[in-house]
């Protein structure tokens, strides 16, 4: 099932104004130590998450670039998506033998603002097709971001975009992780996202 949407950002606390000037009000998630980002996130519906990804300036500056590109963004960016699994193990293997190259698994952590530590195992295919196709994510015994977070929106819809959409469709099939997700035609990668909101929609890209 889909876990969280990803906007990438280099000014968190612009964009998390912007959003909250919107009707989309976020909360404070943690630090990636040692990647050089944090985040703040939204609830978007039962199980769902928005997550705004930026710099984090307490922070070292990081080895290796920031993820998402962040460090050449000049304005945020809808940059991918996750799909939640129960056994990251077994829904790589189930993947990799529909022919599609789910990546390898790595553990995260962070650390909430409340001193709680949420762990997770995911898994990055290869960025061949420009975000569109989404990252597995397990979070294991950790009790899910979703469950402690305000719910200003609800995801109408998800759409993707992509010069093959046939072969992104086949994916989303072997990931169970269609419902919900419309798959067209384009020049090139696009995600785009409809929130629904009291006061009206909000569209993401």
């Amino acid at each position: 099932m889909l876990d969280h949407l990803v906007l990438a950002t280099a000014d968190l606390a612009g964009t998390a104004a912007e959003l909250a000037g919107r009707g989309v009000d976020t909360v404070e998630g943690g630090p990636h130590v040692g990647v050089g980002t944090r985040n703040r996130l939204a609830g978007i519906g039962s199980g769902r998450y928005l997550e705004i990804v930026g710099p984090d300036r307490e922070q070292d500056e990081p080895a290796a670039p920031r993820p998402f590109r962040i460090d050449a963004l000049d304005a945020p960016v809808l940059v991918t998506w996750a799909v939640r699994v129960t056994h990251l193990d077994t829904a790589l293997d189930a993947v990799r033998a529909a022919g599609h190259d789910p990546g390898v698994a790595r553990e995260m952590s962070r650390r909430r603002p409340d001193g709680a530590l949420l762990s997770w195992r995911l898994a990055f295919p290869p960025d061949d097709a420009g975000g569109v196709l989404p990252f597995l994510i397990d979070w294991g015994t950790t009790r899910h971001p979703s469950d402690d977070l305000p719910v200003p929106a609800s995801l109408d819809v998800l759409r993707l975009t992509h010069p093959d959409p046939a072969r992104i469709a086949r994916v989303l099939d072997a990931l169970g992780a269609g419902s919900g997700v419309e798959v067209a035609a384009g020049e090139r990668p696009g995600l785009t996202a409809t929130l629904d909101k009291p006061d009206g929609s909000l569209l993401l890209s």
